[in-house]
């Protein structure tokens, strides 16, 4: 299934069992500086391009023969052309389709590992700085969480982000009063 259909707790009980009997495995982490830096304004990278290096990176160290690819763009033919640019194997047997995680086991599995491994972090950013909701910007207590520690705690936040952008924006504002 797809990890988002699954409970935490099975999802956690399933990271378990996959990361035990899968012959290898690799999780690459992308923190926000690296995604900033990526997302610079003449890079020509946006984040589907991003993930495709990423998934490069990890197909480049595990050299499977086929991989199933759940597509995050809505065109399909050129991800997967821009992902095979990046992979050294470039005869690699490719499958990528929207809904991977859904319809093949091993995507789900690493749609699993990779959703587990998103809310550990998210827990320890929990820990660290309190409730800061799920980080999606539509979420109510992200919103919150943006608004009042966007420039307390900028190590957590992609400069690159639209929201953080706004709420930067909106302190470098000059007020009325202030002419």
């Amino acid at each position: 299934k797809d990890s988002k259909l699954l409970s935490s707790l099975k999802r956690s009980q399933l990271f378990d069992k996959i990361t035990n009997i899968v012959k290898e495995y690799k999780i690459i982490k992308v923190y926000p500086p690296e995604i900033d830096k990526a997302l610079e304004k003449d890079s020509g990278i946006n984040l589907n391009w991003l993930e495709a290096i990423k998934t490069a990176e990890i197909l480049n160290a595990l050299q499977p023969d086929k991989a199933y690819i759940d597509c995050p763009s809505p065109n399909k033919i050129a991800y997967e052309g821009y992902l095979r640019r990046f992979l050294n194997n470039k005869e690699m047997d490719l499958v990528v389709e929207h809904k991977a995680d859904v319809n093949y086991l091993p995507a789900s599995a690493a749609s699993i590992l990779a959703k587990e491994t998103r809310d550990k972090e998210k827990q320890k950013i929990k820990q660290k700085y309190g409730d800061v909701g799920p980080g999606y910007s539509s979420n109510p207590i992200t919103q919150k969480f943006v608004k009042e520690n966007f420039d307390k705690h900028p190590e957590i936040f992609r400069k690159s982000w639209a929201t953080w952008k706004n709420q930067d924006k909106k302190k470098k504002q000059a007020k009325l009063d202030e002419f």
